[in-house]
């Protein structure tokens, strides 16, 4: 049969970039920056074809290293933990209790092979190094010791400080690195979270020659920390059991509804209250013999019992339901969404029931960022698109939003997904715009990154758009909105004032303040947000009355 056509996709690259590969890679995408002056990163779209690029998150982690002004050659000093401190983070990360299972999961199956075991703790503090003697000489070397804080900024690009960052297991081979002096090194590395709370509590990294790769690590260290989860899970598990021994005859002669819960919330007993597994504790935790608005329940006085709480509502739940608070009403609710620290996305409502805070996963503050920067809503599709670049995706978006609204309540509306009308809703993001959650690869939140680094956009509820403070941001001048006001309404969309009486957004415009070198952005106006997040359903104006 006579060809009619020809192929113009170019076949998938199958094999890895050898070290050589890797080491071009990195000498051009930094020769290329200083060249050009590198105002923002690169862009999330493919490549020139043909040509070898750096995965996203290496390249996402060299750019922010080179707005920070990292030395490829020489890198940051850093201080070493003294013996005291060590000591007191080895206890409080509570990976002592399952250093002896790592050891055999990680050190034995691997033989006589040049590997170096180091657990960090979640600020990146290496805790413990254990390993070949002679590559251990290696990593004294470079720094790579016990006491060490092996993060990003100090260390530049390297297995522990990726994973932590990106809160998933990464793989750091060779000139991935972005010190020169590590290119010579492989490693791998899988965060370790606290089954209880979903808290980050360090890193499990084995290192070795780059030479000496083995395509089996990365697993074997993913699974190692999921085993060292599963023995945090069980002490977790002994310890509530001890509590809920210590609740039943505590339970019996208090005579009316209670709970009784461990310091992360979850339910050891209950007498009289519909059964609930866990209760969210706010972040600034509870004061003990306050009353509390508890999701759920009401109005609850809390007291403090061994490693709990005994919970008691003030209203008992009735018959007819009438006791209890199952949703956030979303009449005059503001809602701040808190992504100025990497590591701790936090939610924070405050409603006509009462306020509540606490922290969320990173792919529900993923979703809450869109919601916020889409307030006339996205369909799943394109929740789904923004997400993973896949609009077929539905059913992982509608899970995830599904378990938003268990405790948002009517704040979350759908069809489309929105937050509802009356809800003022604030983004308070970090310093640097490339601090903006760190560990999502979404196409979305990658490209909000690059708009807020120009300056093109700024978050709901900011008097400016994010700027990094190391590279010329205008100073405030008077005029400015302050924008740190949790209660603070939306920031303008458009050079027309829009009354939002009856929505409750209370949107106003003021005029550029004197001595402003140019009109501010819009905070989320359907223009410039197609850009960034899942398309709105129109191209209109915000909603008026």
């Amino acid at each position: 049969m006579r060809q009619t056509g020809r192929q113009s996709r170019r076949p998938e690259r199958r094999t890895p970039p050898t070290a050589a590969e890797l080491a071009r890679v990195h000498e051009r995408t930094l020769a290329d920056a200083a060249a050009r002056e590198l105002v923002l990163p690169e862009s999330p779209g493919p490549g020139t074809p043909g040509r070898l690029e750096p995965r996203p998150e290496i390249g996402d982690s060299w750019a922010r290293l080179r707005r920070l002004g990292l030395d490829p050659d020489t890198g940051a000093s850093t201080v070493l933990l003294g013996p005291a401190e060590l000591e007191q983070r080895r206890r409080s990360s509570g990976l002592d209790n399952v250093m002896p299972v790592l050891r055999e999961t990680l050190l034995e199956p691997v033989g006589q092979a040049p590997l170096i075991l180091a657990i960090a703790d979640a600020e990146g503090h290496v805790l413990w190094q254990e390993g070949e003697r002679g590559l251990r000489r290696s990593a004294d070397r470079i720094g790579f010791v016990t006491g060490a804080r092996w993060i990003e900024e100090t260390v530049g690009t390297n297995g522990i400080g990726v994973a932590l960052r990106a809160q998933r297991p990464m793989h750091v081979h060779s000139a991935e690195h972005y010190l020169r002096s590590h290119h010579t090194w492989t490693c791998v590395a899988a965060p370790v979270h606290d089954p209880t709370t979903g808290r980050l509590v360090g890193a499990i990294n084995l290192s070795g020659p780059a030479h000496n790769v083995r395509p089996y690590l990365l697993q074997l260290t993913a699974t190692a920390a999921r085993l060292a989860e599963t023995e945090l899970r069980a002490h977790r598990l002994e310890a509530l059991n001890r509590l809920r021994t210590l609740a039943a005859p505590l339970l019996a002669r208090v005579g009316g509804p209670a709970l009784v819960v461990d310091a992360a919330g979850w339910t050891a007993a209950s007498a009289g209250l519909p059964p609930q597994s866990r209760l969210r504790i706010p972040s600034e935790g509870w004061v003990p013999a306050a009353v509390h608005w508890v999701p759920g329940l009401g109005e609850c006085v809390l007291e403090p019992l061994a490693d709990g709480w005994l919970v008691r509502p003030v209203r008992p739940t009735g018959a007819d339901g009438s006791g209890t608070v199952t949703a956030e009403r979303a009449e005059g609710a503001r809602l701040r969404l808190d992504l100025r620290r990497p590591d701790r996305p936090e939610l924070s409502v405050r409603g006509a029931a009462d306020s509540w805070s606490h922290p969320v996963s990173p792919r529900h503050a993923e979703l809450l960022l869109l919601l916020a920067t889409a307030r006339e809503g996205s369909t799943a599709a394109q929740l789904a698109e923004a997400l993973f670049g896949d609009a077929g995706r539905t059913v992982t978006v509608r899970a995830e939003l599904s378990r938003l609204r268990r405790y948002l309540g009517g704040l979350l509306a759908h069809r489309p997904y929105r937050f509802a009308d009356s809800v003022l809703v604030t983004v308070e993001g970090p310093a640097d715009p490339l601090d903006l959650l760190p560990s999502s690869t979404a196409p979305a939140v990658r490209r909000l990154r690059a708009e807020l680094v120009a300056g093109l956009v700024r978050l709901p509820g900011a008097a400016a758009p994010v700027p990094s403070p190391r590279h010329g941001a205008r100073p405030p001048v008077p005029g400015d909105d302050p924008g740190d006001d949790p209660d603070a309404p939306y920031p303008p969309t458009d050079s027309t004032p829009t009354n939002h009486a009856s929505t409750g957004s209370a949107v106003t415009n003021t005029p550029p303040a004197s001595g402003s070198c140019a009109p501010q952005p819009p905070a989320s106006s359907a223009a410039n947000w197609a850009s960034v997040g899942p398309q709105s359903r129109s191209a209109s104006a915000e909603t008026s009355a």
